[in-house]
Parts: structure tokens; C-alpha cells; sequence
């Protein structure tokens, strides 16, 4: 379980080489520059010598203010890359910066982000949501959710290797699904679809296999997923196009998007590979479709959604790496509502921020008793059903809830 949950989180050694994030608290005294500041150091170290880690190239500490009164602006956030992972205990250090003789002395609060999701929102757009309920059902990491066209809503419970089915208020009916590699069994599954007849189709990562089932758990047929350079698949999700006949599974290991042809099986065509470019992916996890059949992919390494076109085409590109509005550190899940707007979420920062279909930050979703950013755990996929609910799975919480979208606050 402990090696499933670094790859869904996007920390194992594969995925970190070149990113893996230290976030911390950062208070000192008067800085007058703003945008970014360069360390002038490229190893931390605790009181008496200890190396915490080695920072692996030049990094950036992001002031997100010009003010010269700390007391008037937001904790800023320091933000540091590594290669050896997150520390574990609190310890204090100092760092000289190369731009200017300051001493900067903080507290590295390991996982906790100190940002304008944290504070009273000013100048964010709020999206207030109201809880209609949460999903009981013994949840064990779950992952992803989808409802189907009846009403009937499906969590796929990953390491306890189940598909869960509750009825459209909430109430659990059953389930299916277990250890092994035989039909209809499972090996740690992450993504989830469910077709306009009512056929689920599951990412079986463990397997490297998607399954198509019936809607109680019945096997009708598979989708076995081709090695790339003799390195194993990894399919993370599946997203259904009706309309094209189709289906789309993101393979995350290997940094591409396939296209199936759902009467056939046959491989259409594979979208992208490895980059940091127009399409190209590292490390793509869940992926939803628009109204207009577009591909919403979640880029999470590269810390974006990727629009594509039903035939692989770039369209558009939203967020980017950082912290503030419109920006991601963490995107994992993805869906689009009936007007087109793009919701994602960020399972570090523990937010959901909601996009035009053309990239432009539309909102956050808001607290409607706070009047503040709602804070999430670890949020991870999304679904929009046709009544405009939002169901939300928070993985490490254990829990599904359903929101109903209110009003817009400026």
C-alpha cells in the first residue's frame, strides 16, 4: 500500500527525479524585493552540521508581496526542489540569499502551505458549495467516482480492491470486486467511467488493463494495455466518448493518452509522450470530457490540464506550476460541467479551483460559513453529474461527498 500511495501522490523516485517539493513556512524580517529570490546556498543543513538534503540546481524562494511590513501582507512561501524526499521533524536554519546580505530564519513545517487558499479570501471569485451528503462505505484509499446515467454512483475503493454502488442519496447497495487478476478482479484500480448503456469501465493499474464490466460487476470484455520500450503501463483513467465510440485511457507511467475503438478494441491512436511541452505529459493521471468532446488531462508534473481534441490535437493549456489563483502543485482529478467550466483539484494544497474551458481562472470553491476557500484532504477525483452536483473523493479522509454548487461571490 505504501509504494501505491507514492505513485498515486506523485512521490516515488520515477516520478520526483526532477521535482519533488519541499513546501514550509517562511517568516523573516524586511525583504524588499519581490517575484523570486535565488539561494546562494545549494545544501540546508541543521544546527550542528547535519544535511538535511542537497538542492540538486538553483531554486527560488517566491515572495508574493511588496510590502515592507510583514504584518500587512500574507505569510509568503518558500518553496524549495529536492531529490531526497520531505523532512520528517521540524528544524531551524539559516540561509543566506546571494541577492542581498538578509538572514532569513524559518520553521520547515513539512506538508503544510501557507497561502492565499489559507486566508480570508480578497479578490477571489468564490464558488459557495453546500454538503448534500458523504458516502459510508468502509473506504480504504479511495480514488476516483462516477455516476451513471440512472443515478447510481460507483467509488472505486483501491486498496481494498472494490468497486462500491450507492444509490443516488447516498445509501450503499453493493459491491464487487477483489484481489487477483482474473475477470473481474482488481489489483490496486485507480479510474473509473461509466457509458450511456450502463457499462463500467475501471482502470485496472495493477493489471495494466482496463476492464469493461456490467453495472453489478459482471466481466464482458478487457482492454490490455502494450508495454512502451519494454516498460509495463500504468493506466491511471478511462473516459468514455459516446458520441466518437471511443475511449480514452491515460497510461501515467508512460506519459501518453490511448484511444480505443470501443466495438473493435483496436488502438487507435497514442497522444503524446515524454516532455514538458504541447503535447507532451509527465506523469498524466485522471482526464474528463467537455461538451464539446474535448480530452481535459491532468499534467501533473508539469502542473496543468491539457485540452486536446478528440483527435489529440492541442487545444489549450491551464494552470501552471505555484500557489496562487490559477496556479496548481499538486493537480490530480478533473471534471467539466454543463456550461463548460473546468474544476480541478490540488491534492497538496487541498484546494478546487474552477477554470473557463479556454484556461482563464474562473474561481475557487468557496466555504459558505467561513466566506473563505474550502479546504479539502487530499481531494482526488471529480465527477459533475446532470443535477450540477459535485462529488468530491478525499483519499486520505476516506470519504466521498456530494456538494451542491450556490452562488457565485466576488
Amino acid at each position: 500500500m505504501k509504494n501505491n500511495l507514492a505513485r498515486i501522490f506523485h512521490e516515488s523516485p520515477a516520478a520526483t527525479t526532477d521535482m519533488a517539493v519541499l513546501p514550509g513556512v517562511l517568516g523573516c524580517r524586511t525583504l524588499r524585493r519581490t517575484a523570486q529570490v535565488r539561494l546562494g546556498t545549494n545544501t540546508l543543513r541543521l544546527p550542528g552540521g547535519t544535511t538535511i538534503f542537497a538542492v540538486s540546481r538553483q531554486q527560488f524562494i517566491k515572495y508574493p508581496g511588496e510590502h515592507d511590513d510583514l504584518a500587512n501582507i500574507r505569510t509568503p512561501l518558500m518553496i524549495l526542489e529536492n531529490e531526497c524526499g520531505l523532512v520528517n521533524k521540524p528544524a531551524k536554519i539559516e540561509l543566506k540569499l546571494s541577492l542581498s546580505a538578509y538572514l532569513l530564519s524559518f520553521l520547515l513545517l513539512p506538508c503544510i502551505l501557507i497561502t492565499f487558499f489559507a486566508v480570508p479570501a480578497f479578490a477571489i471569485r468564490l464558488i459557495k458549495v453546500k454538503l448534500v451528503f458523504e458516502l459510508k462505505g468502509e473506504f480504504n484509499k479511495p480514488t476516483d467516482v462516477s455516476v451513471s446515467k440512472d443515478g447510481f454512483i460507483y467509488v472505486v475503493d483501491g486498496v481494498n480492491n472494490k468497486i462500491k454502488i450507492f444509490n443516488k442519496k447516498g445509501r450503499f447497495l453493493s459491491s464487487f470486486g477483489r484481489q487477483g487478476s482474473g475477470r473481474s478482479e482488481f489489483k490496486l484500480p485507480l479510474g473509473i467511467d461509466i457509458d450511456n448503456g450502463g457499462r463500467v469501465y475501471i482502470a485496472d493499474s495493477g493489471n495494466q488493463r482496463v476492464q469493461i464490466l456490467e453495472s453489478k460487476g459482471g466481466f464482458i470484455k478487457e482492454i490490455r494495455l502494450p508495454r512502451q520500450n519494454d516498460h509495463p503501463a500504468d493506466p491511471t483513467d478511462v473516459v468514455v466518448d459516446n458520441l466518437n465510440n471511443r475511449c480514452y485511457i491515460v497510461d501515467n507511467d508512460n506519459h501518453q493518452v490511448l484511444a480505443y475503438d470501443l466495438f473493435t478494441l483496436k488502438l487507435i491512436k497514442t497522444y503524446g509522450s515524454h516532455g514538458a511541452g504541447k503535447d507532451r505529459f509527465r506523469y498524466p493521471f485522471f482526464a474528463a470530457l467537455g461538451k464539446e468532446q474535448n480530452l481535459y488531462v491532468v499534467d501533473v508534473i508539469n502542473t496543468r490540464v491539457q485540452v486536446l481534441s478528440s483527435e489529440g490535437l492541442f487545444v489549450a493549456e491551464i494552470g501552471g506550476w505555484g500557489v496562487e489563483k490559477g496556479e496548481f502543485f499538486r493537480p490530480k482529478g478533473v471534471a467539466v460541467d454543463k456550461n463548460d467550466r473546468v474544476y480541478v483539484s490540488d491534492s497538496y494544497v487541498g484546494v478546487i479551483q474552477v477554470f473557463e474551458a479556454t484556461g482563464e481562472f474562473y474561481a475557487a470553491l468557496g466555504d459558505p460559513n467561513t466566506g473563505k476557500v474550502k479546504k479539502f484532504r487530499t481531494p482526488m477525483g471529480l465527477f459533475m453529474d446532470r443535477e450540477n452536483r459535485l462529488y468530491v473523493v478525499e483519499t486520505l479522509a476516506n470519504k466521498v461527498s456530494v456538494y451542491q454548487l450556490q452562488g457565485v461571490t466576488e
